[in-house]
């Protein structure tokens, strides 16, 4: 029998162990959650012409996604959904690989910590990470896109705060499709739009809302967290994008307001029986791909990417 005490196993394979482990014990129901979570990369087809790689940002899990054609001196900061407490960069890899292909430029998707084990501003800082990281790698930071949805919405806004608070380079521009932007909850379609919506309720946002912030000391109106209580002046050219049928509808209305109210240049459009991140359909739904083709027109229009012909 082999004295397993004498090898001497790499970081990886200690992972890939934990990994093993994880799976054949008995599950937490946020383990459920998060397992469910993951199926929702069924929602997108894969896109044709991307290439895939696993990259470190600064000590930060990420999907490397490059289109064949693109331009790049631009690239996509990509935050993803889940309330920060679900999902990962591998759920969203393929939406992405369709907007990125959409723009014409490479994305960097960002598998930030989650909560509960990670509470904020973990996933802020995980993202200003790979950003820094970005413009180590020759990116100049009016090059970067930030690009989120649902909790990835706020966090592509929030992180660009955060740099502009720290006097820091902004990038050049901000996409939010379904962003968080009311975690007090008191936007009245958080509850008129509970019939239509069929992702979200408010039970499901208040767990997330107490595993993200509960015990931090961080009231649920805090302009750190709450973009509707929030400072938007100063930020660069920003779209926002929602579904009518989505809970988030009604804040995401009133952020689009104040980000124009504020001095940002503003766009937004709303998507006509759009669910909650509806960009997941990316590639199988006719409204969601109607959608991306206008993301990518805005951005085009906003930056001069020239992809390749």
């Amino acid at each position: 029998m082999l004295d397993d005490t004498s090898v001497v196993l790499s970081p990886q394979a200690r992972e890939f162990e934990s990994l093993m482990a994880g799976i054949t014990s008995p599950p937490s129901p946020l383990d459920i959650k998060r397992a469910m979570s993951e199926r929702l990369h069924r929602a997108a087809s894969e896109p044709e012409g991307v290439t895939y790689r696993d990259v470190t940002a600064n000590g930060v899990p990420a999907i490397w996604v490059r289109p064949q054609q693109s331009d790049d001196r631009y690239v996509l900061l990509h935050s993803h959904a889940g309330g920060g407490v679900t999902t990962s960069a591998t759920v969203d890899r393929k939406l992405v690989g369709h907007i990125a292909s959409a723009i014409g430029v490479p994305a960097l998707v960002v598998d930030f910590r989650l909560a509960p084990e990670s509470k904020y501003p973990a996933q802020l800082e995980d993202v200003e990470s790979a950003f820094e990281w970005l413009v180590s790698q020759g990116y100049a930071p009016g090059n970067i896109i930030m690009l989120g949805h649902s909790i990835g919405g706020y966090i592509a806004i929030a992180v660009t705060q955060r740099r502009r608070d720290a006097g820091r380079l902004l990038p050049g521009a901000i996409v939010a499709v379904s962003p968080w932007a009311d975690v007090e909850l008191v936007n009245e379609t958080v509850d008129s739009n509970a019939a239509t919506d069929k992702l979200l309720t408010r039970p499901t946002l208040e767990f997330f809302r107490e595993a993200w912030i509960g015990g931090t000391g961080i009231a649920a109106n805090d302009p750190q967290v709450d973009l509707k209580s929030s400072d938007l002046s100063g930020l660069p050219p920003t779209l926002v994008s929602w579904g009518t049928y989505e809970l988030f509808q009604g804040q995401d209305e009133v952020l689009a307001q104040s980000l124009a109210e504020a001095g940002v240049v503003t766009h937004s459009f709303a998507v006509p029986g759009g669910q909650h991140s509806f960009i997941w359909g990316a590639g199988r739904v006719p409204e969601s791909d109607a959608a991306i083709e206008k993301i990518a027109a805005w951005v085009q229009s906003t930056l001069p990417i020239q992809p390749p012909a």
